[in-house]
């Protein structure tokens, strides 16, 4: 019988091991959450104190210039953008992988959407939408199988990749932007019953992919096992864990939610192009770490993808409403993730005191 970390003989390990190795993941993640919606909230007292206001001819009365619905919604149609990759680059962070290449997948899926509805004006969605994540799922299959077959370093190939998929979506525009279908803008646009001005389908897609990660990552033994790899990879192999399948799912899932973040946006904005999502890889990161997700593996929660992008758009709201110098952004969220993972180091260190 042989004991690596949270395993033990065979394939498996013991469920009470297994439960209270769960357990401290999640007493952790929720004290990190804890933390990230008290500045959330500290940022929308301060957002709502000098946002000043204005009349809203829907409301017919004066409200403010941030805690109203229209503003409220619109950040968290921002927020879901990121947050649907984060949910991906999360499963890829905890098996101690990073995934460079989020942006362009973005934005090949984007002009493939954008080239495939030209060609087929009256595509149906659920087609296009399947198009659209097929596209961003071989991208995926593709960083998965280097990484797990070629045994370089996830960063490099990524590297690489990142600059291939943004050229292929340069070659196949010729660096047009690339109009959708007017019907597939209105879809994403859909209002709310009473209030036809707010467009809810974003964010409730956000939702969406936020709890079928979180499902995905601690109620299934397919998450089970990226944590197991990403904690202690040579338990994971005495084990005979597939690492090569799981390395290669992870990156299966950021393709996939690159995708759908690629569909939602590519829709309501109305158009694509090979530009499309440059450096949005280090919003995604960053919504990951800042989320709590730990880079070097078997640490991190859907939920905190969520909070970390949600984070990091109310920082640009912030630097907004302040009237601030918009390169403040940047300078804001390095710190941010400076500051993240010290926490998390300084955490890890903590539980081997206390182990």
């Amino acid at each position: 019988m042989f004991r690596f970390g949270i395993f033990s003989g065979g394939t498996g390990y013991p469920f009470r091991t297994r439960m209270a190795v769960i357990e401290k993941i999640r007493k952790g993640a929720s004290f990190q959450q804890l933390g990230l919606m008290l500045v959330i909230l500290f940022l929308a007292v301060v957002n709502t104190r000098f946002a000043g206001t204005h009349l809203d001819h829907v409301e017919g009365r004066v409200v403010n210039n941030f805690l109203n619905a229209s503003t409220l919604l619109q950040i968290f149609t921002d927020t879901s953008f990121f947050a649907i990759m984060a949910v991906g680059m999360t499963a890829v962070i905890v098996s101690a992988g990073i995934d460079l290449s989020v942006g362009s997948i973005y934005a090949l899926c984007g002009v493939s959407l954008a080239l495939l509805m030209r060609a087929n004006p009256g595509l149906n969605p659920v087609v296009a939408l399947a198009a659209t994540l097929g596209v961003g799922v071989l991208a995926g299959l593709i960083n998965g199988t280097a990484v797990a077959s070629l045994g370089v370093h996830p960063f490099i190939i990524t590297l690489g990749t990142m600059w291939i998929y943004r050229g292929v979506a340069f070659v196949a525009t010729k660096a047009e932007s690339i109009l959708v279908p007017e019907s597939m803008n209105h879809l994403l646009k859909t209002g709310m019953p009473g209030r036809p001005d707010l467009h809810p389908v974003a964010t409730l897609a956000m939702l969406a992919v936020v709890f079928v990660g979180g499902v995905y990552l601690t109620r299934t033994v397919y998450g089970r096992r990226i944590f197991a790899v990403g904690g202690n990879v040579d338990a994971a192999r005495y084990s005979a864990l597939p690492i090569g399948k799981i390395l290669c799912g992870v990156y299966v899932v950021s393709g996939l939610t690159a995708g759908v973040a690629s569909f939602l946006s590519t829709c309501y904005y109305g158009s694509a192009s090979s530009g499309d999502g440059q450096g949005y890889e280090l919003y995604v990161i960053a919504s990951a770490v800042v989320g709590g997700a730990s880079l070097t593996g078997g640490k991190g929660t859907a939920i905190g993808a969520f909070l970390g992008a949600l984070l990091i758009v109310m920082i640009r709201q912030s630097i907004r409403t302040l009237r601030l110098d918009s390169n403040y952004e940047w300078i804001i969220i390095g710190f941010a993730i400076i500051i993240a993972v010290v926490f998390d180091r300084l955490s890890a260190r903590r539980r081997k005191v206390v182990a």
